[in-house]
């Protein structure tokens, strides 16, 4: 019988990170939350040595706020914090959006294209965390297809610190129902090679999140409690 290596260190703390910037994300744990490492380690079933090190990798993410005298807790942005953020990231994917539509291979354009579809289904299901993942994963394809070391590095940055927020947007069925509209339409303008139109769009998209996020935060649309898909 083959021995069982252990997972590296090194590996093992990227995977708690995965699994608990899930658990952010998705609200779990919600923001300003204290972040209790006894009890996410228990959960997790890991020690502490690779938690602490995904709290860090958190931190540098914008995910996670490391305070004095509190530890570590769950970042939490004011208003004006979101609306200053998803100005900056509205022009980073239109900008990527543009380019994008310039140098995108017939191959990246169908795998985001089969993303897509896989997006619907699970939209169709009403799984928003599977939904999510895959909406993240075709925004960063798209970024990735710019062909901008630069302009992905920044991108990401920003990002990080949004993603609990964008997951949010979609608690409003409306709302989440518009953005599967203009992802349906953001294929439609990459298949066109239309990058002027998508920079717009992507534009228009990122504003409309921010809409729905800061309509939540100030209790105008539902919140995660309200919002469990049917």
């Amino acid at each position: 019988m083959a021995d069982i290596l252990p997972i590296p260190p090194r590996i093992l703390h990227h995977q708690v990170g995965t699994r608990l910037r899930q658990l952010i994300v998705e609200g779990a744990i919600e923001p300003g939350r204290k972040l209790n490492e006894r009890a996410l380690a228990a959960e997790l079933q890991v020690s502490r040595t690779p938690l602490r090190e995904a709290i860090k990798m958190l931190a540098a993410e914008g995910l996670v706020e490391l305070l004095p005298n509190r530890g570590a807790v769950a970042a939490q942005m004011s208003a004006r914090d979101v609306a200053d953020t998803f100005e900056v990231i509205a022009g980073l994917e239109g900008q990527s959006a543009e380019l994008a539509a310039e140098r995108i291979t017939d191959a990246e354009l169908n795998e985001i294209r089969a993303l897509h579809f896989e997006m619907l289904a699970a939209h169709a299901r009403r799984d928003l965390p599977t939904y999510y993942r895959l909406n993240a994963t075709i925004h960063n394809q798209i970024n990735a297809a710019a062909r901008n070391p630069v302009l992905t590095q920044t991108y990401r940055t920003v990002n990080a610190r949004l993603q609990a927020l964008r997951f949010r947007s979609n608690f409003d069925d409306a709302k989440w129902m518009r953005a599967v509209q203009q992802h349906n339409r953001m294929i439609e303008l990459l298949i066109a090679r239309d990058g002027a139109q998508l920079r717009l769009l992507l534009i228009e998209h990122l504003e409309h999140k921010r809409d729905a996020v800061l309509d939540q935060m100030a209790g105008v649309a539902p919140t995660a409690a309200e919002a469990v898909p049917a």
